[in-house]
Order: C-alpha cells, then structure tokens, then sequence
C-alpha cells in the first residue's frame, strides 16, 4: 500500500511540475515597442539620478520625456529596442554629444551603456517590465 501512496505523490508532483512550466512557457514575450517603453520608465524611475544632456543636467523625469519626444520623432527608423538605444538614447543629434547619468552614488555612465545592461536584464527576465511612461 506504501508503494502506491508514493507513485501516487510522486505522479502528482511531476503534474504540477509540467503544469507551472506550461504556466510560464504560456508568458508572452515583450514586443519590441513594450521593451523601448519600459527602457523609457527605467529612465524616469531612477530616483536620485541625473540625466546630463549637452552639459546640462534634467531630471529623470524630463530625461524620459526628452527620449519619448526623440522615439516619436524617429518614427519608423526605430524597429527595435537596440535601435532605440543606439539611434535616439545615446547622444545628442544635435551636438553629438554622449548622454550620461549620474546615479545617486555619484558614478556616472554613459546612457547608452545603462540602456544596454537594462535591456539585456529584461530579456534575460531578470527585471521586471515597467509600465509606459505617461
């Protein structure tokens, strides 16, 4: 009677197992539009930090709001999250100029390297997606 108790636990185990794999299998992945809005939260979440554009240093609240500005600009040349980043979250087109953040510890970092390690967290789930910006 033990034997069947046991092949009975270990049966049920083994369902429920498959069915949470099956449950997370299920998760849609991230558009590409969804992956470049939640770059833009990360943005405007860094409590603390500052977005320094052509010397000039925002907020980032208005840093987000500046990039938002630049992706609907870009339109149709933005396909992907990485375009983003590389094409309109890196420097100025005006200046060229490289877009930095200082974070609340004082190390500053380009934004496009933020961006990058961002977007690689996201994809490997290991952050979870934030909520559009505005």
């Amino acid at each position: 009677m033990g034997y069947f108790l046991n092949c009975k636990k270990i049966i049920s185990l083994a369902l429920l197992l498959c069915g949470c794999n099956w449950l997370f299998a299920q998760q849609p992945a991230l558009t590409e539009s969804q992956k470049t809005d939640h770059l833009i939260a990360y943005v405007a979440s860094l409590d603390g930090a500052v977005f320094i554009r052509n010397g000039s240093e925002h907020s980032p609240g208005e840093a987000a709001e500046h990039l938002q500005m630049k992706r609907e600009k870009a339109g149709s040349r933005i396909t992907t999250a990485i375009d983003f980043i590389e094409k309109v979250a890196t420097k100025s087109s005006m200046s060229g100029k490289p877009y930095q953040i200082r974070f609340a510890n004082g190390k500053t970092f380009s934004c496009e390297s933020v961006l990058k390690v961002e977007l690689k967290k996201l994809e490997e789930g290991k952050s979870k997606p934030l909520q559009r910006f505005r």
